[in-house]
């Protein structure tokens, strides 16, 4: 299925920072078929680097997890160098807090992964609306209460005492929970 790019995306300029390689080219590729002019970078530095050399991107899809520091702190900063650019911050680590935080520092969406290209592009082209559309198919919220713990299991260096503390929750009940396997989607 071959679609026409929309008219407002047709030459924008696209700064992609994500520091995983292979959902970065795959989200560039994807992208550039929705008509944007996409330059990536691995890491803030880069990012950095690319904005003092006098790129200007129209809008950003940034990582909230990189190698070298927050995606957030990178906001401000395409804001500055592009105060009209939308930036849309991208994370497998979700939270309110986080949310709103990248919302102050100039975010117009936060959009949790695994995200596809359909869902960036559009918070990218939502304009002026309050909320972009919901997904078409959402995670249950089995699924993102699994998903949570996980992550929150993995920041704690799978230490399941650790674990346990921080989610307020008795150390055998969190044996069991991260004993079964994902919660199945239904599509």
């Amino acid at each position: 299925m071959d679609t026409q790019p929309p008219a407002a995306a047709a030459t924008r300029k696209l700064l992609i920072v994500e520091d995983d390689e292979a959902f970065r080219q795959r989200l560039a590729r994807a992208m550039e078929r929705r008509g944007y002019a996409v330059t990536m970078a691995e890491s803030i530095a880069a990012a950095n680097a690319a904005l003092a050399g006098g790129y200007l991107p129209e809008c950003a899809v940034v990582d909230l997890k990189l190698g070298d520091g927050s995606g957030l702190d990178l906001v401000p900063r395409i804001r500055a160098a592009a105060p009209d650019s939308r930036v849309v911050i991208l994370t497998g680590y979700g939270n309110i807090a986080t949310s709103v935080a990248a919302i102050k520092a100039g975010a117009v969406d936060y959009i949790p992964k695994p995200a596809d290209a359909d869902v960036i592009d559009a918070a990218l082209n939502a304009g002026d609306r309050a909320l972009p559309q919901p997904p078409e198919h959402p995670m249950s919220a089995d699924r993102v209460r699994w998903e949570h713990i996980q992550r929150v299991f993995e920041q704690c260096e799978r230490n399941v005492s650790e674990t346990a503390r921080r989610l307020n929750m008795h150390r055998r009940t969190l044996q069991r929970i991260l004993a079964k396997h994902a919660p199945r989607e239904t599509a």
